[in-house]
């Protein structure tokens, strides 16, 4: 499976991509998948087909960010004058989690993964953890997802494909994200700390 995914120009599965994307055209925009399109990819992502674990589906429109802004009217500077050419500062991956994560507010989060992509959309499933569930509270492998602190990750870029915007990871090529983020790092350095006692 992981191999035949490599080669997504290939007959078979542009044949096969063509006609899931037909298909989830047809759905609603957040909608709970029955069982996973890509369960081996879903399984490497933490993915169990246990009580507890589902599988929401989500599309997200492809593209750049317009700014919203009333018959293109940018008042201000013509630094901030663009309304056409923006990126949006996350990936659409890191939308399609959000959204899901919102219309299922009682769910955790754990990761997602691509499915597939038309003219207009991109196409997630996104792998729900219901922390109310015995049996994963009672499961020592995914029970730490009970914890508080853990409530809605994706809207606070905890989950891999919000992290990846972050710049988080570890080694010489990380070195300015110590001490928690990119902003956190330059206001240590930039901040004069006088101590009362010196």
């Amino acid at each position: 499976m992981e191999g035949l995914y490599k080669k997504k120009q290939s007959d078979l599965l542009r044949f096969l991509l063509r006609i899931r994307c037909w298909q989830f055209r047809q759905l609603t925009a957040v909608h709970r998948a029955s069982r996973s399109t890509r369960p081996d990819k879903a399984r490497r992502l933490g993915y169990k087909k246990k009580q507890g674990m589902v599988i929401y589906r989500t599309r997200v429109k492809r593209g750049g960010r317009k700014r919203p802004v009333a018959k293109g009217i940018c008042y201000g500077k013509p630094k901030s004058a663009g309304v056409k050419s923006l990126k949006f500062q996350r990936s659409i991956q890191s939308v399609a989690e959000e959204r899901v994560g919102r219309a299922c507010g009682g769910l955790r989060v754990l990761n997602s993964y691509w499915v597939g992509a038309d003219a207009v959309y991109k196409y997630y499933e996104v792998i729900c953890v219901d922390p109310a569930h015995k049996a994963i509270r009672r499961d020592p492998r995914i029970n730490w997802i009970v914890g508080a602190v853990h409530k809605h990750r994706e809207l606070r870029a905890v989950t891999s494909a919000g992290k990846k915007n972050r710049g988080m990871g570890k080694g010489h090529k990380f070195t300015k994200v110590i001490g928690s983020s990119r902003r956190a790092n330059w206001k240590r350095r930039n901040t004069l700390s006088l101590k009362r006692y010196r």
